[in-house]
């Protein structure tokens, strides 16, 4: 029997992928477990809070290893101008707003598959990101993003005011 003859799962998470990330490319770990019972299926670690420049290598990332995005949730308060759709590559991507927190990020494959992303802030020190990281896609975890964030000594970016920021308002970290 040939590896051609060997019928394949459908794109499920991968087995592994331990590869380093290069310059200028997406810094995502995805759970290497097919089961997906843990509260989160990865985690990504964006260069700013800027969604525009952010989310097309994210949408392309997982497309190699998930298939297909259709839609990206996230929190509309913890990004600079949300905009409704996105086109990656040959694909529209839907994007949603979901008071989902800033930790947060849902994926859609397809109708009804989703997929729950920790996200690091891009402040965080290449020590804590790679802590959470490892945190979130560890076989069978039910600790939710913000306690792995808090847990792997990883502040919040900034504090949202409540009734959420102003477009293009300047975002700082609160000074202790």
């Amino acid at each position: 029997m040939t590896e051609s003859d060997i019928p394949h799962a459908p794109r499920l998470l991968p087995d592994a992928i331990h590869r380093a990330a290069k310059p200028g490319t997406v810094l995502l770990r995805l759970e290497t477990t097919r089961s997906r019972k843990g509260h989160l299926d990865g985690a990504w670690w964006p260069r700013s809070r800027d969604i525009g420049a952010e989310l097309p290598d994210l949408v392309e990332a997982l497309t190699v290893h998930l298939g297909p995005v259709a839609r990206v949730g996230l929190d509309a308060t913890a990004w600079d101008a949300l905009p409704p759709r996105l086109v990656v590559g040959d694909q529209v991507v839907r994007v949603d707003s979901f008071p989902v927190g800033d930790d947060t990020v849902l994926i859609t494959r397809g109708d009804q598959d989703h997929f729950s992303l920790l996200v690091v802030p891009p402040h965080a020190t290449a020590e804590a990101a790679r802590a959470a990281m490892a945190r979130a896609v560890r076989a069978g975890n039910v600790t939710d993003a913000a306690q792995i964030l808090i847990d792997t000594g990883t502040r919040r970016a900034y504090t949202v005011p409540e009734d959420g920021p102003a477009s293009g308002e300047e975002r700082h970290e609160p000074e202790e």
